[in-house]
C-alpha cells in the first residue's frame, strides 16, 4: 500500500491502464488510460495541479490570491480541488450548455460558478467556438475586476507538460514500450501535445491522432470548439485527425460501460471509437493507446445515458 499522503493532491496521476478485451477481443488491442479515477473524476487534475505549482514557483500567483479560469467542468473542478487545498478562492466561468453535475461538483468544492448564457441558436449540452469565446470574455473581465490569477488552460505550458511528464510517461512504462498508436478527442489539446512529445522522444515512430467530432454541432462535451487555433498543439506531433460521430461516441461510452465495467464520458466513448477505426484500417493488428477522460457520473442528466 502506498504511504498516507499529505494531501488529495497526492492521488493525482499515476491512474491505471487497462486493455479493452471483452470490447476489442482483437485482432490488435485497445490500452485504456483510467484518468477518470483522479480525485476530480477527470484527467484535467493533471493540469490544475500542474499550473498552480508552476505559478506559485515563479510568483505570478501569490499567496491567498484569487484564481480564475473558463472551463467546461472538469479543469474547473481540478482547479477546484487544488485551490481549497492550497487556499485560493477560485471562480469557474462555464457556458450554459455543460452538465448540471459539473457545476454541482465545483461548487460542492468551493467554487465560485458563474454560468455564461449560449449564443442565439445553441443547444444545451453543445458548446461552441462562438460560446466558449462568449465565456472567455466574461472570464478575462473577472480576473482583471479580482486582480486574480488566469490559470488559461488553452494558453499555459503547463498543460501539455502535466502529459508529457506524467500522461505520456506513464503510458510508455506502463505499456512497457509496446504502443503503435495513440488517439485523442481535442479540446485544448494539451493532452494530445504532451503525450505525443513523450511517446515520440520514446519511438518517433508511434502515430497519434487527432480525434474531432463528425460535425459542428455535436454532443461531445469537453472538445471539438472549431477554434481557429490551439496555441498548445504543434501540428508537428498530430500524424492524422479521425471524425467521429455522436452516434458512435455514445455507443463506444455505452459499451465500455456494459462490457468493461468502466463507467466513463462523452470524449472517452470518441476515443474509443477511433481507436477501433485505426484497428480496422492502417494499424491492424496493433496496439492503439487512448485516455478516458472523465467519469460518466457527470453527464447523467444527458443522452448519454438514456
Amino acid at each position: 500500500m502506498p504511504p498516507v499522503l499529505d494531501s488529495v493532491l497526492g492521488a493525482i496521476g499515476a491512474t491505471p491502464l487497462v486493455e479493452l478485451r471483452r470490447l476489442h477481443p482483437g485482432p490488435g488491442r485497445i490500452l485504456a488510460k483510467l484518468d477518470y479515477l483522479n480525485p476530480g473524476g477527470s484527467k484535467k487534475d493533471r493540469i490544475a495541479l500542474r499550473m498552480i505549482e508552476e505559478a506559485t514557483a515563479d510568483g505570478r500567483l501569490g499567496p491567498g490570491q484569487t484564481v480564475v479560469e473558463l472551463t467546461s467542468g472538469n479543469t474547473g473542478t481540478g482547479l477546484a480541488i487544488v485551490c481549497a487545498v492550497t487556499g485560493h478562492p477560485f471562480v469557474a466561468v462555464m457556458s450554459r450548455g455543460n452538465s448540471d453535475e459539473r457545476v454541482t461538483m465545483m461548487r460542492a468544492l468551493g467554487a465560485e460558478v458563474v454560468l455564461v448564457d449560449q449564443s442565439p441558436g445553441s443547444q444545451r449540452g453543445h458548446v461552441s467556438g462562438e460560446d466558449l469565446a462568449r465565456v472567455e470574455e466574461v472570464a478575462a473581465a473577472l480576473a482583471v475586476e479580482r486582480r486574480a490569477f488566469r490559470a488559461d488552460q488553452f494558453r499555459l505550458e503547463g498543460n501539455a507538460r502535466a502529459h508529457e511528464d506524467g500522461t505520456g510517461e506513464e503510458l510508455w512504462a506502463q505499456s512497457g514500450g509496446t504502443i503503435d498508436a495513440f488517439c485523442e478527442f481535442v479540446g485544448t489539446g494539451g493532452t494530445l501535445a504532451g503525450v505525443a512529445r513523450a511517446l515520440k522522444r520514446h519511438r518517433p515512430a508511434i502515430a497519434c491522432y487527432a480525434v474531432d467530432p463528425s460535425r459542428p454541432d455535436h454532443r461531445i462535451q469537453g472538445g471539438g470548439y472549431s477554434m481557429p487555433e490551439l496555441p498548445l498543439l504543434d501540428p508537428a506531433v498530430v500524424d492524422g485527425r479521425l471524425a467521429v460521430t455522436d452516434d458512435d461516441a455514445i455507443a463506444a461510452a455505452r459499451r465500455l460501460a456494459r462490457l468493461e465495467g468502466i463507467f466513463a464520458g462523452f470524449s472517452a466513448g470518441a476515443n474509443v471509437a477511433a481507436a477501433e477505426v485505426l484497428l480496422a484500417g492502417r494499424h491492424h493488428g496493433q496496439t492503439v493507446a487512448v485516455v478516458l477522460a472523465d467519469t460518466g457520473l457527470k453527464y447523467l442528466s444527458t443522452d448519454l445515458w438514456g
